[in-house]
């Protein structure tokens, strides 16, 4: 579905509605997480956009409420000198699901195409190859019964510009700008550039890329969690019925003075 540049929302979403709508979402992805166990399928979420546009957030709200035996994320560094001299998507192999799993890469082997290029990291040889094999490698990820699926988050340019300064002004937030982010700023038709060329080589029909709009987070998220829900045909399966036992005769170990004779950290609150 394409969408006017100019069709925004005019009024950020308040809190409450998001909540609301958070906690449905969030069912459903427990829902979802119970199918993939039960079906055991292998699911790949590549998040990738702008610097600043909400990849952690959706994750973070994806993660809240779902099993980390089951949702797991993968957020490699940069990588080390040994790795540089392997095969290039080599060091994601080892990252991706087996049956029963989900696996959302907070960046991926898209690095190449993004901030590699940009910032040149890569050689022209080096990108040019990762242009034209990309697709064979995720087709045979898709082949192989994984399904791969891909969201580009993207913030303009002003909305950008306010994140960073947030993150400049919150003590909480630093950690969030990198040197690398700050120099993203001064190459943002540079980024451009490479996003449209990654689009163009690999936006194919079987591991399409889906564009968020993220300039409203809480919509954004929403929208991006609701949309990986659609992708995912899934039934709600029967819970378990669970009775707790009682809690046993009590005998004559007082657990509760033997406990008092512990450390316990001060009530400061």
């Amino acid at each position: 579905m394409s969408r006017k540049k100019d069709d925004k929302k005019e009024t950020r979403l308040d809190r409450k509605t998001f909540d609301k709508e958070l906690k449905k979402l969030q069912t459903e992805l427990v829902k979802l997480q119970e199918w993939v166990k039960h079906e055991g399928l292998k699911v790949v979420v590549v998040f990738e956009g702008r610097d600043a546009a909400g990849k952690g957030g959706v994750i973070k709200r994806i993660m809240e409420r779902v099993s980390p035996r089951v949702f797991r994320v993968v957020a490699l560094p940069a990588p080390s000198d040994r790795e540089k001299t392997q095969f290039y998507y080599q060091r994601y192999l080892t990252h991706l699901p087996a049956a029963g799993e989900v696996v959302l890469f907070d960046r991926s082997w898209y690095n190449r195409a993004g901030v590699e290029r940009v910032m040149g990291f890569c050689t022209d040889k080096q990108y040019v190859q990762f242009m034209q094999t990309c697709p064979g490698w995720e087709r045979a990820l898709v082949e192989s019964g994984i399904i791969l699926i891909k969201y580009w988050l993207t913030v303009d340019n002003e909305e950008q510009e306010k994140r960073f300064l947030e993150r400049i002004e919150d003590p909480r937030k630093h950690w969030k700008l990198s040197p690398m982010d700050v120099e993203a700023r001064s190459k943002w038709y540079g980024y451009a550039r490479a996003r449209d060329a990654m689009f163009d080589a690999t936006d194919t029909t079987w591991a399409p890329w889906y564009v968020v709009d993220s300039n409203d987070q809480r919509r954004g998220r929403l929208n991006c969690i609701s949309h990986l829900l659609s992708l995912i045909p899934y039934k709600d399966l029967p819970n378990e019925e669970v009775e707790l036992p009682p809690r046993g005769k009590k005998d004559a170990y007082d657990d509760e003075a033997a406990l008092a004779k512990r450390t316990w950290v001060p009530e400061k609150y």
